[in-house]
Protein backbone atom coordinates (compact mmCIF):
# COMPACT_ATOMS: atom_id res chain seq x y z
CA UNK A 1 0.00 0.00 0.00
CA UNK A 2 2.88 2.29 0.81
CA UNK A 3 4.37 1.72 -2.63
CA UNK A 4 1.13 2.54 -4.41
CA UNK A 5 0.95 5.92 -2.68
CA UNK A 6 4.60 6.65 -3.52
CA UNK A 7 4.15 5.61 -7.14
CA UNK A 8 0.97 7.69 -7.42
CA UNK A 9 2.72 10.73 -5.97
CA UNK A 10 5.70 10.31 -8.32
CA UNK A 11 3.38 9.87 -11.30
CA UNK A 12 1.45 13.02 -10.38
CA UNK A 13 4.70 14.95 -9.97
CA UNK A 14 5.98 13.72 -13.36
CA UNK A 15 2.73 14.65 -15.13
CA UNK A 16 2.65 18.12 -13.58
CA UNK A 17 6.29 18.70 -14.56
CA UNK A 18 5.65 17.68 -18.18
CA UNK A 19 2.55 19.88 -18.40
CA UNK A 20 4.53 22.79 -16.96
CA UNK A 21 7.31 22.22 -19.52
CA UNK A 22 4.78 22.21 -22.37
CA UNK A 23 3.24 25.45 -21.12
CA UNK A 24 6.64 27.13 -20.92
CA UNK A 25 7.45 25.97 -24.47
CA UNK A 26 4.16 27.41 -25.69
CA UNK A 27 4.86 30.70 -23.92
CA UNK A 28 8.33 30.79 -25.48
CA UNK A 29 6.85 30.13 -28.93
CA UNK A 30 4.24 32.86 -28.40
CA UNK A 31 6.99 35.27 -27.37
CA UNK A 32 9.06 34.45 -30.46
CA UNK A 33 6.09 34.85 -32.80
CA UNK A 34 5.30 38.16 -31.07
CA UNK A 35 8.80 39.45 -31.84
CA UNK A 36 8.62 38.25 -35.45
CA UNK A 37 5.29 40.04 -35.89
CA UNK A 38 6.62 43.17 -34.20
CA UNK A 39 9.64 43.13 -36.53
CA UNK A 40 7.42 42.92 -39.60
CA UNK A 41 5.33 45.84 -38.37
CA UNK A 42 8.50 47.84 -37.67
CA UNK A 43 9.83 47.06 -41.14
CA UNK A 44 6.63 48.23 -42.81
CA UNK A 45 6.81 51.47 -40.84
CA UNK A 46 10.49 51.94 -41.74
CA UNK A 47 9.79 51.36 -45.42
CA UNK A 48 6.99 53.92 -45.46
CA UNK A 49 8.82 56.48 -43.32
CA UNK A 50 8.95 59.94 -44.83
CA UNK A 51 10.35 62.84 -42.88
CA UNK A 52 11.00 66.40 -43.91
CA UNK A 53 13.85 66.73 -41.48
CA UNK A 54 17.01 64.68 -41.96
CA UNK A 55 17.84 65.00 -38.27
CA UNK A 56 14.54 63.37 -37.28
CA UNK A 57 15.27 60.44 -39.54
CA UNK A 58 18.75 60.00 -38.09
CA UNK A 59 17.25 60.04 -34.59
CA UNK A 60 14.70 57.42 -35.63
CA UNK A 61 17.37 55.06 -36.95
CA UNK A 62 19.54 55.65 -33.91
CA UNK A 63 16.63 54.72 -31.63
CA UNK A 64 15.89 51.65 -33.74
CA UNK A 65 19.47 50.41 -33.49
CA UNK A 66 19.44 51.05 -29.73
CA UNK A 67 16.25 48.99 -29.38
CA UNK A 68 17.79 46.09 -31.29
CA UNK A 69 20.99 46.26 -29.26
CA UNK A 70 19.06 46.28 -25.98
CA UNK A 71 16.91 43.37 -27.14
CA UNK A 72 20.03 41.39 -28.05
CA UNK A 73 21.44 41.99 -24.56
CA UNK A 74 18.15 41.12 -22.81
CA UNK A 75 17.04 38.05 -24.75
CA UNK A 76 19.06 36.48 -27.54
CA UNK A 77 16.25 34.18 -28.70
CA UNK A 78 13.81 37.08 -28.99
CA UNK A 79 16.48 39.07 -30.86
CA UNK A 80 16.95 36.22 -33.35
CA UNK A 81 13.20 36.01 -33.91
CA UNK A 82 13.01 39.79 -34.33
CA UNK A 83 15.84 39.82 -36.87
CA UNK A 84 14.30 36.92 -38.78
CA UNK A 85 11.04 38.85 -39.02
CA UNK A 86 12.91 41.95 -40.21
CA UNK A 87 14.84 39.98 -42.83
CA UNK A 88 11.65 38.36 -44.12
CA UNK A 89 9.87 41.71 -44.36
CA UNK A 90 12.77 43.43 -46.09
CA UNK A 91 13.23 40.54 -48.54
CA UNK A 92 9.54 40.71 -49.41
CA UNK A 93 9.76 44.47 -49.92
CA UNK A 94 12.90 44.13 -52.05
CA UNK A 95 11.04 41.96 -54.56
CA UNK A 96 8.82 44.84 -55.64
CA UNK A 97 10.87 47.88 -54.62
CA UNK A 98 12.14 49.89 -57.56
CA UNK A 99 12.11 53.50 -58.70
CA UNK A 100 8.59 54.14 -57.40
CA UNK A 101 9.84 53.61 -53.84
CA UNK A 102 11.43 56.83 -52.74
CA UNK A 103 13.62 55.78 -49.86
CA UNK A 104 16.20 58.07 -48.38
CA UNK A 105 19.92 57.52 -48.37
CA UNK A 106 19.69 56.91 -44.62
CA UNK A 107 17.15 54.14 -45.26
CA UNK A 108 19.42 52.33 -47.69
CA UNK A 109 22.34 52.62 -45.31
CA UNK A 110 20.41 50.90 -42.53
CA UNK A 111 18.27 48.60 -44.64
CA UNK A 112 21.31 47.02 -46.23
CA UNK A 113 21.82 45.22 -42.93
CA UNK A 114 18.43 43.49 -43.20
CA UNK A 115 18.33 42.58 -46.87
CA UNK A 116 18.78 38.92 -47.54
CA UNK A 117 17.25 38.99 -50.99
CA UNK A 118 20.40 38.54 -53.05
CA UNK A 119 18.95 39.37 -56.46
CA UNK A 120 17.95 42.82 -55.29
CA UNK A 121 19.65 45.62 -57.19
CA UNK A 122 19.87 48.91 -55.37
CA UNK A 123 18.64 51.89 -57.39
CA UNK A 124 21.47 53.59 -59.18
CA UNK A 125 22.41 56.85 -57.62
CA UNK A 126 25.45 58.95 -58.14
CA UNK A 127 27.55 59.39 -55.08
CA UNK A 128 30.99 60.84 -55.23
CA UNK A 129 33.48 58.89 -53.20
CA UNK A 130 37.19 59.31 -52.92
CA UNK A 131 39.82 56.83 -51.94
CA UNK A 132 43.45 57.33 -51.19
CA UNK A 133 46.06 54.66 -50.96
CA UNK A 134 49.62 55.38 -49.94
CA UNK A 135 52.26 52.72 -50.16
CA UNK A 136 55.20 52.76 -47.82
CA UNK A 137 58.56 51.11 -48.34
CA UNK A 138 59.44 48.00 -46.38
CA UNK A 139 62.46 48.23 -44.20
CA UNK A 140 64.06 45.12 -42.83
CA UNK A 141 66.99 44.64 -40.51
CA UNK A 142 68.98 41.46 -40.45
CA UNK A 143 71.85 40.29 -38.31
CA UNK A 144 73.65 38.33 -41.05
Amino acid sequence: MKYIGTITAMLALFISASVSAQESQEKEQDKLSYYEQRAKEDAVYEQSLTTNNEEDEKDFWKDQKRYEKDLRKRDKEAYKAYMKGKQDAYAEHAQHCDDHCHHSREYYGHAHFYYTYYDYQYPRRTYVGTGLQVSSPRVGISIF
